[in-house]
């Protein structure tokens, strides 16, 4: 007698037994509830709750954990800031680098070297003219007396800027400029590029 194969009419899963639906269960780390993909899964498919349930990852996972959160609040932040905020920021990276760059010099109106306090001291003020905020040849190291107490001590800052850049270029300094409205955008790549420009600085100091 011709033997007939035997049909399946319920497909059986990898192991031979009827598949089901899964039930859901609640996460153990996140208490999430999810399918579990496996019979004896018991924590859903976040990286970070695998980790976390793991007893040789402890220190790991919450250090991990931590550095999420705190990436995630950074982020939150920087959406937060308003135009002022980068703004100051922005400035405050090229100041840093000012102070860098000049490093070795003495303040440039009283040309002092001494051990107080040094700014970043721009010629042509930022109130009067906000469109030099940025540029390097407007600015130059200052100790903080001239710059605070003698409201940066032109008329020497004048005179040491004729020796340093040039008599041209200090006409340049004084003429009329194009306004400048920076965007965030702006504000973001030149607070970027004053940072890095600072860590070549500190690098090549080291």
């Amino acid at each position: 007698m011709k033997r007939t194969e035997l049909r399946r009419t319920t497909p059986l899963s990898s192991g031979g037994i009827q598949s089901r639906e899964r039930r859901k269960k609640r996460c153990k780390v996140c208490e999430v509830m999810f399918t579990p993909v496996r019979n004896f899964q018991t924590v859903c498919g976040e990286i970070a709750c695998a980790i976390a349930h793991a007893p040789a990852n402890q220190v790991r996972a919450r250090k991990a954990l931590a550095d999420l959160e705190r990436s995630e609040i950074k982020v939150r932040k920087e959406k937060l800031k308003s135009r002022a905020e980068h703004l100051r920021e922005a400035q405050t990276a090229f100041n840093e680098w000012i102070r860098l760059r000049d490093g070795d010099r003495p303040c440039v109106s009283c040309g002092r070297h001494h051990e107080g306090q040094y700014h970043a001291g721009h010629y042509r003020s930022v109130g009067a003219n906000p469109e030099l905020r940025f540029e390097p040849l407007n600015v130059w190291k200052q100790c903080a007396p001239c710059n605070t107490h003698l409201s940066g001590n032109l008329v020497n800052y004048r005179i040491a800027l004729e020796q340093i850049i040039g008599a041209e270029t200090v006409a340049w300094l004084e003429g009329p400029h194009p306004a400048r409205k920076y965007t965030v955008e702006e504000i973001k790549t030149i607070k970027a590029e004053y940072r890095a420009k600072t860590r070549e600085l500190k690098r090549a100091a080291a």
